[in-house]
């Protein structure tokens, strides 16, 4: 199982489309507040296209209520600032995705707390970081390939 955990998300576009792969994974999405939209906006909806029923969504107050409801063993920290490559990291069983809103990234704290479990997707020096909402789709399925895609369809209808 795969759980993505966004840490006051801004972007409805960006959640929108988080659902979706979330929809297509059978991941389940955790929102930390303060949003930096309505849940029910239109355009979280429209990103997220007719897939909202394929989605297990679960809403915090703040960290520490994600942390006291589902613990913090096997999370990994997204962030550009990590040493570790996320192919690095062991995603084999059950594990937690944890990323930082758009314009900050997660708290200095958090990364300071979970040093070992921050993780990073190699790119030029020259850029600063990719959407959000690639970035959750890369990790995500890094980790279901670890995990041998337990769920998903592994062949298209042109398979005979």
């Amino acid at each position: 199982m795969v759980d993505i955990v966004l840490v006051e998300p801004e972007i409805p576009h960006n959640t929108g489309a988080i659902a979706r792969t979330c929809a297509a994974t059978g991941a389940r999405l955790h929102l930390i507040h303060p949003l930096g939209f309505d849940i029910s906006d239109k355009m979280v909806k429209r990103c997220g296209l007719d897939y909202w029923y394929l989605v297990s969504i679960y809403e915090y107050q703040s960290i520490d209520e994600y942390f006291l409801k589902n613990g913090d063993t096997n999370i990994y920290l997204a962030t550009t600032k990590a040493p570790m490559a996320y192919h690095e990291a062991d995603m084999s069983g059950d594990v937690a995705l944890i990323f930082g809103k758009e314009t900050a990234g997660l708290p200095q704290w958090l990364r300071e707390k979970y040093r070992s479990r921050c993780i990073r997707i190699p790119m030029i020096s020259e850029a600063r970081s990719l959407n959000l909402s690639n970035s959750v789709a890369i990790l995500a399925y890094e980790a279901l390939r670890q995990q041998g895609f337990p769920g998903l369809l592994q062949t298209g209808s042109m398979s005979e």
